[in-house]
């Protein structure tokens, strides 16, 4: 297979070793349950201490990247932002819960019993309201995008999640019929966005300071390398230890689950990517503005998931099969917009 330039080989393969980990952990939680049994009873305020602690792994490398110095860039390229933001935080979290309502409780309804129903929405709610802060300086890269641009986006929309991404998620929830406890969703954002967004920051600043950014950028950062995809996979097997047994009584499940939010990927793409055509932004600023709202920042969704509904829950499932789904389609998109690149304006 034609190696892609600018992904790792785990990041090329993430849903192949996503699959391997769904596995890994139903055959533990099959034939050695003790470890889920102990792992369980490590947890604080519902939070589970080692996935807290694995999450952390995930998503602090990935705070390490963000340039909060970018932020005072947003001017200079105003059109491109006010698209991303809108079909990031007005679009895509709606379009996500209509296009989860519609299949689990209507075109799926004979198949997913309703408690189920209830647990998957949630999970793609909260997928839905958390797009992409890592992975679309992958995506940008692959379709030649602007570099300075990407990181001003995503700069910007970690700021937004600081403040949209609880209440949109509660809002849609409560809209759903789900009850959400909201000091649980405040601790989760304050645990998995803002302290490690803090460490991230207060790093990257120190790390600068003394040693300069040529050094954070070739050496300092490549030490987390791995870290993320890392600390996901060790997530995933965790999860489906305890995921065992509904997913073995319900194995249709996954692909039921995936069937929205392979379309919510789709479409969001093509929103984004579209409005930034009518706009007659260049390429470079259109295929980013279309990908970080296709991707997810799944490994917030996943731990959210987890604190608010449990480990064993339907909610941490349809997360996971973000994860399961996300590198193909994401790759099949970059393809489309490499494609597309005459319909905009030179560069």
């Amino acid at each position: 297979m034609k190696k892609i330039q600018g992904i790792s080989y785990f990041e090329r393969y993430l849903t192949l070793w996503v699959a391997l980990c769904i596995i890994i952990g139903i055959l533990i939680g099959q034939y050695l349950p003790i470890i889920p049994n102990t792992l369980s009873k490590f947890e604080y305020a519902k939070v589970s201490i080692p996935v807290a602690i694995l999450i952390w792994l995930m998503i602090y490398p990935m705070m390490l990247k963000v340039d909060f110095e970018s932020v005072k860039n947003v001017g200079k390229r105003p059109k491109g932002i006010f698209i991303t933001g809108v079909t990031n935080w007005l679009i895509k979290p709606f379009t996500m819960f209509g296009l989860a309502w519609l299949f689990f409780y209507v075109i799926f309804k004979s198949l997913i019993p309703v408690e189920l129903a209830h647990e998957y929405l949630a999970g793609a709610v909260i997928l839905g309201a958390a797009p992409c802060t890592a992975m679309v300086f992958v995506w940008s890269h692959l379709t030649k995008g602007d570099a300075a641009y990407t990181l001003v986006q995503v700069a910007v929309n970690d700021l937004l999640i600081l403040v949209a991404f609880a209440p949109i998620v509660a809002f849609l929830l409560g809209v759903g019929g789900i009850n959400i406890p909201w000091d649980t969703l405040l601790f989760s954002v304050v645990l998995f966005v803002v302290i490690p967004l803090l460490a991230g920051v207060l790093t990257r600043v120190s790390v600068i300071k003394r040693r300069g950014i040529d050094y954070f950028n070739k050496v300092f950062i490549k030490k987390f390398d791995n870290f993320t995809i890392g600390g996901l996979l060790l997530t995933l097997i965790i999860l489906f230890s305890f995921q065992g047994e509904t997913i073995l009584a319900n194995p249709l499940h996954i692909v039921l689950i995936a069937v929205p939010l392979i379309i919510q990927t789709l479409l969001i793409f093509f929103i984004a990517y579209g409005w930034s055509k009518a706009a007659k932004l260049p390429h470079s600023i259109a295929a980013p503005a279309g990908m970080i709202g296709a991707s997810n920042f799944f490994e917030l969704a996943v731990a959210v998931a987890i604190s608010l509904f449990g480990l064993q829950s339907g909610a941490a499932l349809a997360t996971v099969v973000g994860v399961l789904v996300e590198v193909p389609i994401m790759l099949m998109l970059v393809k489309i917009a490499n494609n597309t690149r005459r319909w905009f304006p030179a560069e």
